[in-house]
């Protein structure tokens, strides 16, 4: 029993009846949501089968923003402690005043039962700049814990990109012994994709901070610092098709990267879209969490949709996107190569045709 049951959840259930011609989808868009419908349930067995790898990526991430987010409440709390008390900070002050002026706060603050440490972070985000430099401590702390996370994840998103490719084309896939074989083959420029990425974020925000205040001495480190983020944004948009590319032919990882980048050039307004789609569950939150007072229990809710069917879904969005490209800009231009899997195309009209003439009597009328 028991053994039937697991063989179920990884391999799924046999016996599902398969489209008939007429029942085929005739668009990209009809096929998403008739493949999303028919493999809900398997994209979060999925999605729980492969979260493992992402959970130090989540774990981080959502660390990162909870200690921030604390970091403000706190600095809220007390600053509207030492405002009652009728304690300012003058505009345009000097070293003098602040340092009176965190004398005259640490009383108040202690009075007010704050502990040592919080009166101590107290005194260095009391001002725009402390707080400006916890803001970017953050981030750079953020950036380094983001390159072990995101690198470990590069062979699972390979898996995870084969599994989504035929599921998203109407093709039969089996969770485990297709991802596991995937992951096999794809291991290497899995690797070596995701190690790019991970330390993508660290090199943009490093090379932004800095061009960002050379600008002070001139403004023409304006166009490298532009630069460092386009360079993110262009890798970011081909990162779209890296995965689905490497698992669908045999190119080298040269290859790989180059012709990824220039579909994601070439698709740019659907990349971009797509990205935006990725990202506004996350948006979402964000708002709830700036503008509502139900920001944490949207955070909650962002981090089990992430656990239970987020990275999937994303990942069968990228999927059919990058099966609709592939059939364009590749397959279209490689003799014999099938095109528009899952759609329903004029052949399948024509072979209907031949089937009512074959089985009309002699003399019948059309």
């Amino acid at each position: 029993m028991f053994g039937k049951l697991m063989n179920n959840y990884y391999y799924g259930k046999s016996g599902k009846g398969d489209f008939n011609k007429d029942d085929l989808p005739t668009n990209r868009f009809q096929l998403f949501f008739e493949m999303l419908r028919i493999r809900f349930s398997a994209l979060c067995r999925l999605n729980l089968m492969t979260v493992l790898a992402f959970a130090p990526l989540i774990f981080v991430i959502s660390s990162s923003v909870s200690t921030y987010l604390s970091g403000i409440n706190l600095q809220y709390g007390m600053y509207d402690t030492v405002h009652t008390a009728g304690i300012e900070l003058p505009a345009g002050y000097t070293q003098e005043q602040l340092a009176e002026y965190l004398a005259k706060c640490a009383p108040v603050l202690a009075e007010a039962e704050f502990s040592e440490a919080e009166i101590s972070f107290w005194s260095s985000v009391c001002t725009a700049e402390g707080m400006s430099d916890f803001t970017r401590q953050i981030l750079f702390s953020l950036t380094l814990w983001l390159i072990p996370c995101i690198l470990i994840t590069g062979p699972v998103e390979a898996g995870i990109a084969y599994i989504t490719r035929n599921w998203a084309r109407d093709e039969h896939a089996f969770i485990w012994q297709d991802f596991k074989d995937a992951v096999k083959e794809n291991w290497k420029q899995g690797l070596g994709v995701s190690a790019i990425t991970s330390v993508l974020p660290a090199v943009i925000y490093v090379g932004w901070t800095f061009y960002s205040s050379q600008t002070a001495q001139s403004v023409l480190f304006i166009v490298p610092q532009m630069l460092v983020l386009m360079l993110g944004i262009l890798w970011f948009l081909g990162l779209l098709y890296m995965y689905p590319m490497m698992v669908s032919y045999r190119v080298s990882f040269r290859d790989l990267v180059k012709n990824s980048l220039m579909l994601g050039i070439a698709r740019l307004p659907q990349n971009v879209g797509i990205r935006l789609i990725h990202l506004f569950p996350a948006a979402l939150a964000a708002l709830l969490l700036l503008f509502t007072g139900i920001g944490y229990y949207a955070l909650m809710a962002l981090l089990l949709y992430y656990i239970v069917f987020g990275i999937a879904l994303a990942r069968f969005i990228t999927a059919s996107l990058s099966n609709a490209v592939f059939d364009r800009f590749i397959n279209s231009r490689m003799e014999g190569v099938e095109i528009n899997r899952g759609l329903r195309k004029e052949e399948d009209d024509e072979d209907e045709e031949e089937d009512e003439d074959e089985a009309r009597p002699d003399g019948a009328q059309r």
